[in-house]
Order: C-alpha cells, then sequence, then structure tokens
C-alpha cells in the first residue's frame, strides 16, 4: 500500500498551503525569469493542487508524474474547471518535450525520492533541456544540517469540508554516509461516521550543501544558482545558505 494511492487525501495534506505557494511561484516569475512567463512544466506533479490554480492565472502548466492515480485524479481536475488535461505519466529521471517551457518548479521535496546520483544528475540534465535559456527551476528541499539537528519529526491537520487529515512523519532511520532517511507517514482520516488510519515508509537521499551545490548541481552546466529562499516564502528576504540550512528553495537559472 502507498500513499500515493490515495490522491483525495494527498490533495488535501499537502494542498493547504497552496497561495502562499503561488504567489511566490509567479513573484519569481516576475523576479528572475529573463523573458514573459507563459508556459510552465512541473515535475512530480502529483494530483496538481498547483497546477490548475496556475492555470486559473492564465498560465499553461503540464505535469508529470509516475503515479497513474495521482494524474488521472489531475487531469480531471483540469477538466472539471475548464482546462486542458495537461498531466501524463512520465519519469521525472527521463523524459522529453514537445517545446521548452518558460520555468519549472517542484517545491515539496519530491527531488529526494530520487535515491541515486544517477538519477539525480539525469533529472537536472531532462529539466535543462525542458526549459528554456533565461527560465528558471524552482526547486524546494530539505538539506541535511552540518550544524544543529535534523528534523525529524512532523504532525499536522487538514481539512476540507467533512474531512479532516492529521498527517503525522517521523524518522525511522538515517544513515547519511550511505545518503538515506527512511520516514514513516501515517494518515488519520476522520468523517463524520468514520476514523482510518493509513500507513507507509518510504526513503529520501540525502543533501548536505556541499553535496547538493557542489558535487550534484556543480556537475550539470545548464543550471546556476540565481538566489535562495527557505520555505516562509518571502520574496523580499533571500537567504544564504550555510552548515545550518535545512528548508531550502533553490531558483535554479538555465543558462
Amino acid at each position: 500500500m502507498s500513499l500515493y494511492d490515495y490522491p483525495r487525501y494527498y490533495d488535501l495534506v499537502y494542498g493547504s498551503d497552496w497561495k502562499a505557494e503561488v504567489d511566490f511561484l509567479n513573484g519569481v516569475f516576475k523576479k528572475h525569469v529573463s523573458h514573459k512567463t507563459k508556459r510552465l512544466l512541473e515535475p512530480a506533479c502529483g494530483t496538481g493542487r498547483l497546477m490548475f490554480r496556475l492555470e486559473r492565472a492564465g498560465l499553461q502548466v503540464d505535469g508529470i508524474d509516475l503515479s497513474e492515480k495521482a494524474v488521472d485524479y489531475c487531469n480531471k481536475r483540469l477538466l472539471k474547471h475548464g482546462f486542458r488535461a495537461s498531466a501524463r505519466v512520465a519519469d521525472m529521471t527521463d523524459f522529453q518535450v514537445k517545446s521548452k517551457y518558460c520555468a519549472a518548479f517542484n517545491t515539496i521535496n519530491s527531488f529526494r525520492h530520487l535515491e541515486q546520483h544517477a538519477q539525480a544528475r539525469a533529472h537536472l540534465v531532462c529539466m535543462g533541456q525542458a526549459i528554456r535559456k533565461g527560465g528558471v527551476y524552482i526547486l524546494g528541499l530539505h538539506l541535511s544540517p552540518g550544524i544543529g539537528e535534523a528534523v525529524e519529526e512532523e504532525s499536522w491537520i487538514a481539512r476540507r469540508g467533512q474531512l479532516c487529515v492529521q498527517t503525522s512523519m517521523w524518522l525511522v532511520d538515517r544513515n547519511l554516509e550511505q545518503r538515506y532517511e527512511r520516514f514513516h507517514m501515517r494518515y488519520d482520516i476522520w468523517t463524520p461516521t468514520d476514523h482510518r488510519i493509513l500507513d507507509d515508509e518510504f526513503n529520501f537521499r540525502t543533501y548536505t550543501k556541499k553535496q547538493f551545490e557542489e558535487e550534484l548541481l556543480g556537475k550539470v552546466r545548464e543550471f546556476e544558482i540565481a538566489t535562495t529562499y527557505d520555505f516562509s516564502y518571502n520574496l523580499n528576504h533571500p537567504i544564504e545558505v550555510d552548515d545550518r540550512s535545512e528548508d531550502v528553495v533553490y531558483i535554479l537559472k538555465r543558462v
């Protein structure tokens, strides 16, 4: 069983902060894209929680994801709102596009599901081929801090109508030498007449600042770091990434 097989719950759990993300994305496009932003790509788009909202703003957004159930959910919602069914099933490490995009975004750590260096590099190369020069790739991820303790558990509640989901996530295992963290995630799901629990475990690849910026990104000639933010999404307060940094949004400029 995978939590990704339950797109309705996934969409609620990760969709509650959509406005802050959409405002931030639009601000980045205006500030950092060298040309007018029209067409966007979201790798690992999931349920398209941001896609249809960006479409409402007049942008054209395509998405790719490995989950057939998430893509189906995404496309049905896009059609419901009068937009194209613009998500498709594809591997974010090996895909092609018909024409290049103005910008792309991946904001909620999905990049770290790529557990091998070769997969991560292949993804960045694909993104470099998919984005026009002067465009940006907005990539959010958790780094492993060299100073201080990394976050090992999170919990939050999201509600929509009569549906309520409490999400709890905690560290099961961490091996920085082998470059992985294993997390357990639980959904506690309440409706007026029922309570159920769904559990899953998954791995994330770990990155220090050096491992991401020098050993990975530094070997991909298509991108350079334009600036960095944290997960507060405050365009007026870019951050300087250091050994204490954990939540980072990289604005990668296509060169």
